[in-house]
């Protein structure tokens, strides 16, 4: 696993207090990503993604993701070339559509999920490049605006997306996407399709996040994983043994990493459930490293 880059996610039932320690542990054990959530209710991503930046000193940190419902584009962009411009090389910002019933319930859920999308993270990568955006869309307007302190190396953007237009809309318009928990390399082989069929390049970066759960004793790693995969296969519309899952022991889950790595993953994003996360990451990274 020579060119993979492997992650972790500070999971968003985790007090935001304890983000910095995690943070600089994850990096002393030599993960190369952290990813924020940003839920609403829970936590606000950008706000975490400064907090461990400014803790740690080279682990990249992604955004995933900010709903481009909750967020002005032009806010957005300011607040990421303000994290890339301190922080220069280690952010990816991550937007996608947000969870609709939520988006409802603040009164921001668009007439056009995909065309939203498609204007946000259009606009949001042009400002970065400091360019002067325009945009008279279906649903995002923007005047002339061009921010006077853009990036030196914009960070990539990439949509947090699941169905199979909004992974075209991906390929056509972001610099990677972000893959919900639950699909393994079978899926990725189809995601892969659907970005080429959006215009997507060699480039394109495929991130993907994957419940991940590490230990010696199989129920226990099985009865720790139950809540989230049942939950999560509804989500996805498929049955529970189908959601993917990087489990086992040590070297079994890093086999499940390298799976996803042989369908086309760049960064796999470990969200751990059960007990003590960092020895868990620990143990799979050794024996990916092996």
């Amino acid at each position: 696993m020579t060119n993979l880059r492997i992650g972790v996610m500070y999971d968003r039932d985790w007090a935001p207090e304890e983000l910095p320690g995690f943070a600089r542990r994850a990096e002393a054990l030599g993960a190369d990503d952290l990813w924020v959530v940003e839920d609403l209710r829970w936590y606000g991503g950008v706000s975490a993604a400064g907090v461990a930046l400014g803790a740690t000193e080279r682990l990249r940190v992604g955004i995933g993701i900010a709903p481009a419902p909750l967020r002005s584009p032009a806010l957005l962009a300011m607040e990421l070339a303000t994290l890339a411009r301190v922080f220069p090389g280690r952010l990816v910002a991550g937007i996608g559509h947000g969870v609709r019933e939520w988006m409802e319930q603040v009164g921001v859920a668009p007439r056009s999920p995909l065309a939203l999308l498609e204007e946000t993270i259009t606009a949001v990568r042009a400002l970065l490049r400091g360019e002067r955006v325009t945009v008279d869309g279906r649903e995002v307007r923007i005047d002339g605006i061009e921010l006077v302190h853009p990036p030196a190396e914009p960070p990539p953007v990439v949509a947090g997306v699941v169905r199979p237009r909004s992974l075209e809309l991906s390929g056509r318009v972001a610099d990677g996407t972000l893959i919900a928990e639950g699909h393994g390399p079978r899926d990725l082989e189809q995601v892969r399709a659907l970005l080429a069929k959006g215009g997507a390049g060699d480039d394109h970066t495929l991130n993907v996040f994957a419940f991940a759960c590490v230990g010696d004793d199989p129920e226990e790693v099985a009865r720790a994983l139950h809540p989230h995969t049942e939950g999560h296969g509804a989500w996805l519309g498929r049955p529970q043994e189908e959601v993917f899952t990087v489990s086992g022991d040590a070297a079994g889950a890093a086999e499940r990493i390298a799976a996803l790595e042989e369908s086309g993953a760049d960064t796999v994003v470990l969200r751990f459930v059960g007990a003590e996360p960092l020895r868990q990451l620990e143990a799979v990274l050794e024996a990916a490293r092996r």
